[in-house]
């Protein structure tokens, strides 16, 4: 369980296919990130990489590695090549919620539409998939290349569901939503109370 604060921006540094000239296999990451690990970090951790789940495999001085399935490659952007990817640790007991629930389940990827400085803050838009629009809802939560962020309009098009997004200057500073720009590609992980209600609704449908 994650909160959608990151805590450190690493970068991929190298990229190894685990089983090669197999399509259908992942690959392993080798992530660079000083200071980073937690002195009491260990192999089996939970890390969010770009909002994705990763369990640590091996651990360097200066970083970690992480196995990545094919499963996840094929519903992530940003993490089958070298490049920078905002990090966070898993959530312990005691600690505060300053984001909302994010479980690290990547459930697909929306476009960038708008990108620029207005005042001292900066508007994202972002144009999601019609089947997770129906989770986005004005001042509700959504995660963003694993950083929680709050949606301050919906607008359902033919083309899908774009929503706005009002980014502070520490947000953008702080982790790699500064690279954005109209066009690129970005993980969503919707709301996990919208996913339980909708559950909970459908399942009414079919008396037991």
């Amino acid at each position: 369980m994650f909160t959608g604060i990151v805590t450190a921006i690493g970068r991929i540094t190298q990229v190894t296919p685990l089983a090669q000239g197999n399509e259908d296999a992942g690959v392993r990451l080798h992530i660079h990130a000083p200071g980073f690990l937690r002195a009491d970090s260990k192999l089996g951790d939970s890390i969010a990489i770009q909002g994705a789940c990763m369990t640590v495999v091996a651990m360097e001085n200066d970083g970690f590695q992480v196995d990545v399935s094919r499963e996840s490659l094929n519903r992530t952007v940003g993490l089958d090549a070298p490049g920078d990817v905002n990090l966070e640790h898993a959530m312990r007991l005691g600690d505060t919620l300053d984001g909302h629930m994010v479980s690290g389940h990547v459930d697909g990827t929306a476009t960038v539409t708008q990108f620029e400085q207005v005042g001292e803050s900066w508007k994202l838009q972002i144009l999601v998939p019609t089947e997770l629009g129906r989770y986005m809802a004005y001042k509700g939560s959504v995660t963003v290349n694993g950083v929680s962020l709050t949606v301050n309009n919906v607008s359902d098009t033919p083309d899908g569901c774009e929503i706005g997004i009002n980014l502070i200057p520490h947000t953008v500073e702080v982790t790699t939503l500064k690279g954005l720009q109209p066009g690129k590609r970005v993980n969503i992980e919707i709301d996990m109370i919208a996913r339980y209600c909708e559950r909970l609704l459908g399942a009414r449908a079919f008396p037991a």
